[in-house]
């Protein structure tokens, strides 16, 4: 048995805007497929340019898509605890090959999670960073494109909350 230890980076950032603006910000460039189709069609795709096509047509103008969703408030609700949380899982399946063909581990932690939760002092949009996951496992390659993946991430997070 193998087992590694990994420091990961969270990323957040606050918002002053209502928890149900702050998320339509966030969720604003972000595509949404019927997930049934979408799995559907990805199985079928016979080719890999197929399947990127496919892809290209899910994703938004942020080149991410949302796989699921999770109301985490309506959990934390039944205890008398936050009114308003979501985790989001969201990425795109040629971003995640590309760090998978260096690191195989790397599609543990893809689709990435984006959690928006409603506190006291504002909406929080927080993201584990997924170069900080991948950075143990020393794939350069693999490296890069998930530094560009956090900077895309981030700067959805930032424009959201602004």
């Amino acid at each position: 048995m193998t087992t590694r230890e990994i420091s990961v980076r969270r990323f957040s950032v606050v918002s002053t805007r209502s928890f149900d603006e702050t998320l339509s910000r966030l969720t604003a460039t972000i595509g949404r497929p019927d997930m049934h189709a979408f799995h559907r069609a990805l199985v079928d795709a016979p080719t890999a340019a197929a399947l990127e096509a496919l892809v290209r047509q899910a994703v938004g103008s942020s080149n991410l898509m949302e796989f699921i969703r999770f109301d985490v408030g309506a959990v934390l609700r039944k205890e008398g605890g936050a009114a308003n949380a979501l985790r989001l899982l969201i990425g795109n399946p040629i971003i995640m090959k590309a760090m998978a063909l260096a690191v195989p581990d790397a599609a543990a932690y893809a689709p990435v999670t984006i959690l928006v939760d409603e506190r006291a002092d504002g909406v929080y949009l927080s993201y584990d960073s997924m170069a900080s996951s991948i950075a143990p496992y020393g794939a350069a390659s693999a490296l890069a494109v998930a530094v560009e993946l956090d900077t895309k991430v981030e700067q959805l997070l930032e424009h959201a909350a602004r």
